[in-house]
């Protein structure tokens, strides 16, 4: 029989099926805005959309602590004379995976539509042998065209349909990249009570287009350290074969990041990370992601020489409709960044 999480799964799931695509994240920063205002000192937005719930500490040293509200999406480019509807994509999608799913046009009204795929028996050897991509797909919306050309336009967007639920000990749905992590620092902020140190909760927008909300947030904040939290790759399945290529496993507690293909965290700060979850007994790993970045970057990159720390989530079959994350992973990933911030004092030195 499943077990009981020790965290709130229905907050989880709103935030997992909220639409939220980069640039356009209002439906996710109103739940965040929500979630904020009962648990921190004082809540700002930017003009980007960042939102930062801060906690005032005893010192002046601060924190920042980062995920992202942005999920992958499109937009509308075209809609054909027929009443089809052809996207750009707002992120990085596979194509492959986008084949007979359902999705949401979201024009004067919500619109479902769904994704076609021509039966196999009757494409042609040159249709069989082509890759998929973005370009190539097309909408059906189930109506006339006049009716399609009277509801949606240039620059609608479209999101992914999909639920978020249980599977045994595992949750799966759309989002969890980077909404588990979202969920994660809002759990945290709650925990946390009379912080030594400023913390700055920091939920983000635009970083599946190349982390433009953190990039103009360190600037705004200037952390003295920042930590980032996203998922990260689980390829602990039979198609990958090579266990060095699984990057991190599912039920194996959270990941401390080494490395992606943005950033090489602070040595001092992932150590430290280390000894905190050694200390308290908290389930973890270390992550060497060899492709994709985070968040924890943006900080890097705009704020000047800041020493920085990153904390993922291993999720299963990333910027699909299926993402899977363990429960014990997610419970991991909020007592590590909780211990770890309120045992943070200013006092440690993370310059090399």
């Amino acid at each position: 029989m499943p077990r009981e999480f020790d965290f709130e799964f229905d907050l989880l799931r709103e935030l997992t099926e909220a639409r939220g695509v980069p640039g356009y994240e209002d439906d996710v920063r109103e739940v965040v805005r929500r979630e904020f205002a009962e648990s921190v000192d004082r809540v700002r937005s930017d003009a980007m959309g960042n939102v930062v719930g801060t906690i005032e500490g005893d010192s002046d040293y601060s924190v920042a602590v980062a995920a992202h509200m942005d999920e992958i999406g499109f937009m509308v480019r075209h809609v054909t004379d027929e009443g089809f509807v052809q996207v750009d994509p707002l992120g990085g999608f596979d194509a492959r995976v986008l084949r007979a799913q359902r999705v949401t046009v979201h024009g004067d009204e919500d619109l479902t539509g769904v994704i076609g795929s021509v039966p196999p028996h009757t494409l042609t050897e040159e249709q069989q042998e082509k890759d998929d991509e973005v370009k190539d797909v097309f909408i059906d919306l189930g109506r006339d065209a006049e009716t399609v050309a009277e509801l949606v336009g240039v620059g609608d967007l479209v999101t992914l349909d999909q639920t978020t639920t249980r599977m045994g000990d595992r949750i799966t749905g759309k989002a969890l990249d980077d909404r588990i992590c979202l969920f994660a620092i809002l759990e945290s902020a709650r925990r946390i009570e009379d912080p030594n140190v400023t913390v700055h909760f920091a939920a983000t927008v635009q970083e599946e287009v190349g982390l433009r909300g953190a990039q103009a947030l360190g600037v705004d904040i200037d952390p003295d350290l920042a930590v980032a939290l996203d998922v990260t790759v689980a390829n602990d399945v039979p198609q990958v074969g090579d266990a060095a290529d699984a990057v991190t496993e599912l039920g194996e507690g959270t990941a401390v990041k080494l490395k992606d293909s943005s950033v090489i965290t602070s040595p001092k700060v992932h150590s430290r990370l280390t000894e905190v979850a050694e200390a308290e007994g908290i389930d973890h790993q270390h992550e060497v992601l060899p492709a994709g970045g985070t968040d924890t970057a943006g900080f890097q990159n705009t704020a000047g020489a800041k020493p920085v720390g990153a904390i993922s989530i291993p999720t299963r079959y990333l910027h699909t409709v299926t993402e899977t994350a363990d429960g014990g992973d997610v419970e991991a990933t909020i007592d590590l960044l909780t211990a770890f911030l309120e045992s943070e004092t200013g006092d440690h030195d993370y310059t090399l």
